[in-house]
């Protein structure tokens, strides 16, 4: 009595105009997960710069200051 073993499929070239397999689809979707959070993390060092550098202490009693706190407070309010 002869078996009979299933066969894979022919591995496909990777062709221009080829469709996209899951495991492309999964490392396209981590590689852009990780880019937005690059992103991310660079637009609040370039935030965070200027808001060290605007505040300045003052002697005491002077009344309201803007200090890097209430600075990021008001960057976080902004639309």
């Amino acid at each position: 009595m002869q078996t009979i073993r299933p066969t894979l499929p022919a591995a496909r070239s990777e062709e221009p105009g080829a469709p996209l397999g899951r495991r492309a689809l999964v490392v396209g979707a981590g590689v852009a997960g990780v880019a937005a959070v690059a992103a991310q993390a660079l637009q609040r060092a370039v935030v965070d710069v200027p808001l060290a550098s605007a505040a300045k202490p003052g002697p005491q009693g002077e009344g309201y200051r803007l200090t890097p706190h209430v600075l990021r407070y008001y960057e976080t309010t902004k639309a």
